[in-house]
């Protein structure tokens, strides 16, 4: 196992309350404490303090963050960060993910439907074997980090040992290399792939940007080297090397034999239990999907959804979590760092119960065995467990992370000098022509704006209306797809166009230090869009720039409003007497262009977001086939699952269903106030 220590290559000294929170935080860790806080702002080093605590205690990282724009730009700050050790991304691996499902009410399953991205899937496995094999080693991920995954020790076990000198037979090689999962290819040299040419096999493991060559003399390994895959150069000899699996779930034939006996019993058990019931056709269906799944298993090893069978291969009790990356770390040796934790631990609180819905009705209705149960996303209470000590990272930290933790480090000193933005509040009539006047002194500037609206009709209205003004603008929403998305925010940035309006604004991890100008229309409306949360990060989009100015279109000073200024104003106070105190200039914030590291991938998130959209719709269809009750009950929890995952554009929309409904005569409740009330509003 390597020993590198980290290295962090800072590309300045810490700056303002960076040097305490590093050093708060390091001793808190330091000292055992279980949760801590860093409340920092947006621009003030966040990154750059997580990075620094983990070079002060020399320990390894998970780095869990909301949302892939979000973990694509933490991979890129610490890779700079730390250039000579390893930075690890790990992210769902699929380029298009329906889950197998089925609605009763409907009588309509939906059969499992996936496509597995390669590139995704290699950058996976190397995060597992990094995690496994070194101390230095920092791996940023989204929540699929608590999903299941291989069991560790197959992956540590079931590895091939090559050393120099050591006698092997060659077919006897390609043979344990094929039961981890690599193929033999005379013609292919990728990740996982192996070649045999006379006295020489090169083998490509999935893990490395490089390939494994073995000189034989008969039996006898006489030489090892590492070469470049294209051009075939020798980088260095080794005296040893181990291949880890080529995939990330990997077993022997001999668990698969233990396997099928098991699902076997508890096939068996199952059917009686239908058939006590009197469910005769479920009991039928059971036997015949698992029937079929069991000839695959025997006949080939595998079988369309092998992964409801995932407890009988890992020799798991029922209910016991799976196994998932975390346990491929030393348990109690990692620091875990959740970014965005206003939002990410929902998120991962959130998982299980959505998985064990799903899954639910499949083992009620005869499509799988009650082991299904058990391929799932680790509850909260075992996340916990597994992870040991843990630093909650963001501008806004909700309540439970302020409460459980034994420390919050405040970090509003921008390095840079900056300070929040100044906020204005602004009444509603002639929002836009107002909004339109300042925007134009902000574009003479060579700076750029944000407004929020509150529906996507709106927004793209607005756009129309700003373009017909000599205003270049373009609308952001979910309809459109990832690489339109990314699209627009480099017009942005680069100057083609001058403003984005949007009903969200957070999701996109936006880092746009051209914006001076933000505008949040209609800011009275109380909701997940308007809440004190969502405004603060909002009018955080403003604080990269030393122009930096917030507008709230507003009748009234709603309560979540009030706390939001109230909040920005004691930071933006304590950043001014800084800068006194320490003669500090502020400056903005210069940052290039980058290229997007998910652009030969991006297709894989436009695949989640048509599975996302047509399970929205689908939701929206059960409105005849369901209760009242039921169908009022699952459009709120999706609502707030949405919010919760900053899909306000989604939960808008279940959000107005919800409002329909209530407002209907002879419908259950009522419609809200606030959302009867008539008011005037401006040209928006």
């Amino acid at each position: 196992m390597k020993t590198s220590k980290f290295e962090l290559v800072p590309p300045y000294s810490p700056r303002g309350d960076q040097p305490e929170a590093i050093r708060t935080l390091a001793e808190g860790l330091s000292r055992g404490d279980r949760f801590q806080t860093l409340l920092g702002v947006t621009g003030s080093g966040k990154t750059f303090t997580m990075a620094g605590v983990i070079q002060a205690l020399q320990r390894p990282a998970l780095v869990i963050s909301p949302n892939k724009a979000l973990v694509a730009q933490l991979f890129r700050e610490f890779r700079s960060f730390f250039p000579e050790n390893k930075v690890e991304l790990f992210i769902s691996y699929y380029d298009y993910y329906q889950p197998e499902a089925y609605i009763p009410a409907k009588d309509l399953y939906i059969e499992k439907d996936v496509q597995i991205n390669e590139i995704l899937e290699r950058m996976r496995i190397s995060a597992l074997k990094s995690a496994m094999t070194r101390k230095d080693v920092v791996i940023v991920a989204t929540v699929s980090a608590i999903y299941a995954s291989g069991d560790p020790r197959d992956f540590q076990s079931l590895n091939v040992n090559l050393e120099v000198g050591q006698s092997v037979a060659r077919n006897k090689l390609a043979y344990q290399l094929a039961t981890i999962q690599y193929s033999r290819s005379e013609d292919v040299s990728s990740g996982g792939v192996f070649h045999m040419k006379g006295d020489v096999m090169e083998i490509f493991p999935p893990y490395e940007d490089f390939g494994i060559r073995l000189y034989f003399f008969d039996n006898e390994v006489e030489r090892i080297t590492s070469f470049e895959p294209l051009s075939k150069k020798i980088i260095e000899d080794l005296d040893k090397v181990i291949i880890y699996p080529a995939k990330e779930f990997v077993t022997t034939e001999e668990k698969i034999r233990r396997a099928v006996k098991e699902i076997e019993n508890e096939l068996k058990d199952r059917v009686i239990e239908l058939e006590g019931q009197g469910r005769y056709l479920e009991a039928q269906r059971l036997k015949q999907r698992t029937a079929y799944d069991l000839e695959m298993l025997t006949t080939v090893g595998h079988c369309q959804g092998i992964e409801n069978y995932s407890r009988f291969f890992d020799r798991r009790k029922p209910g016991e979590p799976p196994y998932t990356l975390l346990d491929y770390f030393d348990r109690g040796e990692f620091i875990t760092f959740i970014d965005e934790s206003h939002i990410a631990v929902p998120q991962i609180r959130a998982m299980y119960n959505g998985d064990h819905s799903r899954k639910k009705s499949l083992v009620e209705y005869g499509f799988r065995l009650p082991a299904a149960f058990d391929n799932r996303p680790l509850r909260y209470e075992e996340f916990l467990e597994t992870v040991g000590q843990v630093v909650f990272v963001s501008a806004t930290p909700g309540t439970y992370e302020t409460e459980h933790s034994s420390y919050v480090a405040e970090q509003v000193i921008r390095p840079t000098g900056l300070v929040d933005p100044e906020v204005i509040v602004k009444p509603v009539e002639n929002q836009v022509d107002d909004f339109l006047a300042r925007m134009r002194e902000a574009k003479e500037r060579g700076e750029r704006g944000l407004v929020t609206v509150l529906t996507k009709k709106s927004a793209e209205m607005l756009s129309d209306y700003l373009n017909e003004l000599g205003i270049r603008a373009e609308y952001l929403h979910s309809e459109l797809s990832t690489i339109e998305r990314v699209e627009v925010l480099r017009k942005l940035r680069e100057g083609s166009i001058d403003v984005v309006t949007g009903v969200n604004l957070l999701r996109e991890g936006l880092d746009l230090p051209e914006v001076s100008l933000v505008a949040i229309m209609d800011a009275d409306r109380e909701g997940f869009l308007r809440s004190e949360t969502t405004l603060i990060q909002t009018m955080g989009r403003a604080a990269r720039n030393i122009n930096g100015k917030v507008i709230l279109y507003a009748d009234r000073i709603t309560n979540s409003m009030k706390r939001a200024i109230s909040e920005t104003n004691r930071r933006r106070t304590k950043q001014l007497l800084y800068n006194k105190e320490h003669a500090v200039e502020p400056e903005s914030i210069i940052r290039p262009l980058y290229d997007n590291i998910f652009a030969q991938f991006e297709h894989e998130t436009e695949g989640e977001e048509k599975a996302r959209a047509k399970y929205l719709k689908g939701i929206l269809q059960l409105k005849e086939e369901l209760s009242l009750e039921e169908y009022m009950s699952l459009l709120e929890e999706e609502m707030l699952r949405s919010a919760s995952e900053l899909r306000y554009e989604d939960a808008a929309e279940l959000r107005d269903e919800i409002y329909r409904i209530k407002s209907t005569p002879g419908s259950s409740g009522e419609q809200p106030k606030s959302a009867r009330k008539k008011r005037k509003r401006g040209n928006s």
